[in-house]
């Protein structure tokens, strides 16, 4: 009896989350109310608080929403055969949204970018999410046996961030193609 009545409690609140990362991805913190992500969930305003206090336990769950499915992406890559296919798997998975990128942005690095001019700790909380990349790529460009394994992987993460930027900005996705392609050869270089 139990599971029964905990189930659709957690799916309306795994609906909440989806639709703070949604309308928050669309519009930005600030933007953004809690009738919005009511709305987008498919939930009452009035049974948001049941779930979250405040706003900003609705963006906290979100950037924990986003770090498990970096964390889940991330593990999924380690099958690759060599850290240079890895490495080479991340960038297309971080470019095959590009279509989504050239309308709002990157989803980490737009949230990041915005929740950085705060100090109330989300922003500490939301770097994670290119952390997690970074630290991740460098240990398979320190696989490779790059001594400046770091650094690679933080121009990799500031490239892809800031193809993101232009990529929306001219709401162009071939941007985000080229830049694909572009990476890849570079990784390739370094191998």
């Amino acid at each position: 009896m139990t599971d029964s009545i905990s189930a659709p409690t957690q799916d309306k609140r795994q609906r909440l989350v989806e639709g703070a990362r949604q309308t928050i991805h669309e519009q930005g913190v600030e933007k953004t109310t809690i009738a919005d992500i009511a709305r987008a969930a498919d939930v009452a305003v009035g049974n948001v608080y049941y779930y979250f206090k405040t706003k900003d336990d609705l963006v906290a769950a979100a950037i924990e929403s986003h770090a498990s499915d970096v964390r889940a992406l991330l593990e999924s890559l380690r099958a690759g055969r060599s850290p240079q296919a890895r490495l080479k798997a991340l960038v297309r998975e971080l470019t095959a949204q590009r279509e989504l990128a050239a309308r709002y942005g990157c989803p980490l690095g737009s949230l990041c970018s915005e929740l950085d001019k705060r100090t109330d700790g989300l922003d500490s909380v939301c770097a994670q999410l290119l952390e997690l990349p970074i630290d991740w790529a460098e240990d398979q460009f320190r696989q490779m046996g790059r001594r400046d394994a770091r650094d690679l992987a933080v121009a990799l993460m500031a490239s892809y961030q800031g193809i993101a930027l232009l990529t929306n900005t001219f709401r162009d996705p071939e941007l985000m193609a080229r830049e694909s392609r572009r990476l890849e050869r570079w990784i390739d270089s370094l191998a």
